[in-house]
């Protein structure tokens, strides 16, 4: 097939999850309902951490962030798609599709590195209870989410450049509801082998870095609550930390199942369902599994209830 320059490239077409107008309708309902949820869960957790100052602690100011990212990650693809089920349209500009590549991976990194930078303080907190007020002091807190950013900088700007370098040929349909990377480069007509290996080495060092250090410090925390000869002393040890299990569960379980069915299977369908899991559904339970499962949250929201409710 004859191939152009991506910059003569005017639109893509995202196939979507369905052609029936009456199902997009249902989903459009579905979603708006989710994202709305998913902007208000995280939106109060950030309002709760930043309001009560018994929150102001390193393991809630990370959480905050989180949860910021994790409104960023959501929203870089689920408007485009809310939009096109309402107007009934596929099509997505070179320049949306580009943006849309570059908030994916700040976002979608951040989350990545915020969740080892939590997993580090757990370490910390559970392997060094005594000096954990010396070591996550408010300076290094700061430099830590610095780091995060700017990590997350570099994984945007390096997969945007890889996909600004892309030759397309004529057919430019993407089988998803968003400019997923793994299927541009599908459509890519050369330099199929070198973003392959390009794509694998940035998955390798923005992706597997951050969940070897996490899966690092448990194996450091696993170690030392066995350690612990109280049966509540260790159900109070892992109770801390099963919240930000249960993210890091959620976050990695789906995106690595979408990206490994994609490289191995052939099921678009099965592809975007992933898709659905860590684009939408995991940015919304994460404020429910920290509410939940945290007595010192859910003080907090329900302090900021009765004040907008102007308790006694």
């Amino acid at each position: 097939m004859e191939s152009q320059n991506l910059t003569r490239v005017l639109e893509f077409h995202l196939l979507g999850l369905t052609d029936d107008s009456a199902t997009q309708l249902i989903l459009l309902k579905i979603f708006l309902t989710m994202y709305l949820i998913t902007m208000l869960g995280n939106l109060l957790i950030i309002l709760a951490v930043t309001s009560d100052t018994r929150l102001h602690t390193p393991m809630y100011f990370f959480l905050s962030i989180l949860s910021l990212a994790d409104i960023g990650f959501s929203s870089s693809t689920v408007p485009k798609m809310l939009a096109n089920l309402q107007t009934h349209s596929k099509s997505i500009s070179y320049t949306g599709c580009l943006m849309q590549v570059a908030f994916f991976f700040f976002f979608g990194g951040l989350d990545s590195q915020l969740l080892a930078v939590m997993a580090y303080d757990r370490f910390v907190a559970i392997c060094h209870p005594l000096h954990y007020p010396i070591i996550m002091h408010s300076r290094l807190c700061g430099l830590l989410v610095l780091l995060a950013l700017s990590i997350a900088l570099l994984d945007s700007l390096a997969h945007c450049l890889m996909v600004s370098q892309f030759n397309f040929c004529t057919d430019v349909e993407i089988p998803n509801f968003f400019c997923d990377l793994p299927q541009l480069l599908k459509l890519a007509c050369d330099y199929v082998s070198n973003s392959k290996l390009l794509l694998y080495l940035f998955a390798a060092v923005f992706g597997g870095l951050p969940l070897s250090g996490i899966i690092y410090s448990y194996a450091h925390i696993i170690s030392s609550i066995r350690r612990v000869p109280s049966a509540s002393g260790k159900y109070k040890a892992f109770s801390t930390c099963g919240s930000h299990l249960s993210i890091v569960s959620l976050f990695y379980g789906t995106a690595l199942g979408a990206y490994c069915s994609s490289a191995v299977f052939h099921a678009p369908k099965m592809l975007m369902v992933a898709s659905v899991m860590y684009t939408m559904v995991t940015p919304m339970l994460n404020p429910f599994i920290y509410s939940l499962r945290n007595r010192d949250i859910k003080r907090a929201l329900w302090f900021l209830a009765c004040k907008a409710a102007h308790c006694p």
